[in-house]
């Protein structure tokens, strides 16, 4: 293994670590049109989970990508039967502005989400548009977290447009989704140079040298573990960290310290 210590070494033998909890800050729930997820019902998520290790994941509707009433809806009930397990991202769609208000006071009044989610490549709307403003104020106005589809090249959701968000909206704790594929480096200037934004994993820790890079200019303090659950298995990406070049406080960062301290859920463990 490369740069083996003993978390990896725990992870290798038994397929967790004890004292060492996985947060998942990016998953999702629920069918998705001509995809077979053999393992997307509530209980069959819950054993990928302890199985993984997972003590927490934050969580949206592939529903609600499309329909965000009945999407939402559905996070909340999983959130509301599952509260020791799950908590909720509320999508918010730049397609139909009018609605913003509504979903806003409907999320208020919903218990067991945290905050946003933003997918600008799905919905063909950037990050810039002024149909997010009063998501954004809402956000900035309470210091709640955005977790963001973010992507390579510029226009829709790349490291530009979070920078340019981050710089409008300084209480706005930004998740980058992917961390910005493919931007590796300027992604993570982004996170470096703004207190309040985060390089989130999913995917990008598959491509070797991605998170030594990350590591490297934004530091493993703004890096949080994320799976697309059910798109990929919460031990593949684990696996990816475990052989990075990076320590086991790094590791501990990503797996579940940063994912705490930003969200506050509890864990049984300290440190």
């Amino acid at each position: 293994m490369i740069n083996e210590g003993r978390i990896t070494r725990e992870f290798v033998e038994h397929g967790r670590v004890e004292d060492c909890p996985v947060i998942d800050t990016h998953a999702h729930y629920g069918p998705f049109q001509a995809i077979y997820f053999p393992r997307h019902r509530p209980e069959r998520v819950i054993d990928t989970m302890d199985r993984c290790g997972v003590r927490w994941m934050l969580i949206s509707g592939h529903q609600a990508l499309v329909d965000t009433e009945r999407g939402n809806a559905e996070i909340a009930r999983l959130v509301a039967d599952y509260p020791d397990r799950f908590r909720g991202w509320w999508v918010i769609s730049p397609n139909y502005p009018d609605r913003i208000p509504a979903e806003l006071e409907a999320f208020e009044a919903t218990p067991g989400f945290l905050g946003f989610k933003l997918h600008p490549s799905q919905q063909g709307v950037s990050l810039t548009a002024d149909a997010y403003t009063p998501a954004y104020e809402y956000a900035n106005a309470r210091g709640l977290p955005i977790l963001s589809h973010t992507w390579s090249g510029a226009g829709l959701c790349s490291y530009r447009e979070v920078a340019a968000v981050a710089d409008k909206y300084p209480q706005i704790r930004f998740l980058m989704g992917h961390a910005g594929y493919g931007d590796w480096l300027d992604s993570a200037k982004v996170a470096r140079d703004h207190e309040h934004v985060y390089l989130e994993l999913t995917a990008a820790y598959s491509v070797r040298g991605a998170l030594e890079i990350m590591c490297e200019h934004a530091g493993s303090r703004k890096i949080t573990f994320g799976t697309d659950h059910p798109w990929f298995d919460p031990h593949y990406g684990i696996g990816c960290i475990l052989s990075a070049y990076m320590t086991d406080e790094d590791r501990r960062n990503i797996l579940y310290r940063n994912a705490q301290t930003l969200f506050g859920l509890p864990l049984e463990v300290a440190g």
